[in-house]
């Protein structure tokens, strides 16, 4: 089959593809019900999916609801990512004992399993290629995250509807996969059916589809698959005209609205920890009581912790507008200085899981909007 062709897959075919991931060896993981939320775990069938389930998100809100269908993926994002299996939130780096006649020290070994990621939406897929960038792209590559990403499989699935707080349109993110994955879903739920149109851009993912029961796509189904995406990108929560966001805050740096935005801010770090893109980390060491053993871990931190710019004397940055303007002025700014691209893939998290609904896509046309007062 031709990468260009789409090919259809039914429920019973996407079991068989996860089944078939699982015999060549893979760790398949995606979304799942669990406390109230849709989260990235273990899949062992589809029964694992949040069949018939959709989310609900505005600023600083997010419930479930059902839906009126049986869709497996009617849900637009939750408060994980994927960099919570890249990129993990506590990763040990080495560990060593003390025998009395010395001290070994013992590096902690790469993983040994390949993950096949289902359920990775346009917008994560951007933000897997910043990280993969951040991490694998320098003269110093980080061989944790070079661990697990490499050989990793991905099922890119096209959103079949925008929340409340997406925005990815306006970043030209999404809503449709159009680079990184190895097979793309987009599923159509409808009168004559529940199917998946499938697209393969690689040979992996070709070979794993020739695994599975499936067929061409006829016209009316492609075009049915592309009417959903397009419906989606009409109907996006959010929006934020980000061609001049890069001088716009850097000309902006003591702009009133740092200030107001602060008398809100809670300083608590939930956006940075659901955010796909940051990659902040400390490292700290710990020994048991005895003094036999120690080791190095690595932890996830963020830019909104008063001991993350702590220097001799104090914190660099020990006001919540400071910190505040750090993190935004860096995601939306100074990234592009960094890596050559923004650091905000529009998936709308960071609004979400405010808990008092701080907007980003707000903080930049207020701070705008006062240019022209």
């Amino acid at each position: 089959m031709d990468t260009a062709q789409q090919a259809v897959l039914t429920i019973d075919g996407l079991q068989i593809l996860l089944d078939a991931l699982r015999q060549r060896g893979y760790r398949v993981v995606g979304p799942t019900v669990r406390d109230q939320a849709i989260v990235y775990d273990d899949i062992a069938s589809i029964d694992d999916l949040p069949r018939g389930w959709t989310d609900e998100q505005d600023g600083g809100h997010y419930r479930l609801i059902g839906r009126d269908d049986e869709a497996l993926f009617g849900y637009t994002v939750g408060p994980h990512s994927w960099k919570k299996f890249l990129h993990p939130p506590l990763l040990r780096l080495w560990s060593a004992e003390h025998d009395g006649q010395g001290v070994r020290v013992v590096a902690e070994p790469d993983p040994d399993e390949r993950f096949a990621f289902i359920g990775v939406r346009s917008c994560e897929l951007h933000a897997i290629a910043i990280q993969d960038k951040v991490f694998l792209g320098g003269a110093h590559v980080d061989p944790h995250y070079r661990a697990r990403r490499q050989d990793a499989f991905i099922i890119a699935v096209n959103c079949g509807q925008a929340g409340g707080t997406c925005f990815c349109v306006s970043m030209n993110t999404g809503p449709k996969a159009k680079a990184g994955f190895d097979l793309a879903l987009t599923e159509v739920v409808g009168d004559s059916g529940h199917i998946f149109v499938v697209e393969a851009a690689t040979d992996a993912g070709l070979t794993v589809l020739a695994e599975v029961p499936h067929r061409l796509a006829t016209q009316e189904e492609a075009d049915a698959a592309e009417s959903v995406v397009t419906q989606t990108a009409a109907s996006m929560g959010r929006e934020m005209h980000s061609d001049d966001v890069h001088e716009l805050l850097l000309r902006n740096l003591e702009n009133p609205r740092w200030n107001d935005v602060a008398q809100r801010c809670l300083t608590c770090a939930n956006c940075t920890m659901v955010c796909p893109t940051c990659f902040c980390t400390s490292v700290e060491d710990s020994s048991d009581l005895a003094r036999a053993e120690s080791s190095r871990s690595r932890r996830w931190d963020s830019c909104f912790t008063m001991d993350f710019s702590y220097i001799h004397g104090g914190s660099v940055r020990a006001s919540s507008r400071s910190r505040y303007r750090q993190w935004m002025t860096h995601k939306l700014a100074t990234w592009l200085d960094q890596f050559g691209t923004s650091g905000c893939v529009g998936c709308g998290r960071c609004i979400t899981w405010c808990p008092v609904g701080i907007d980003i896509t707000e903080e930049v046309r207020a701070i705008r909007d006062s240019e022209q007062h």
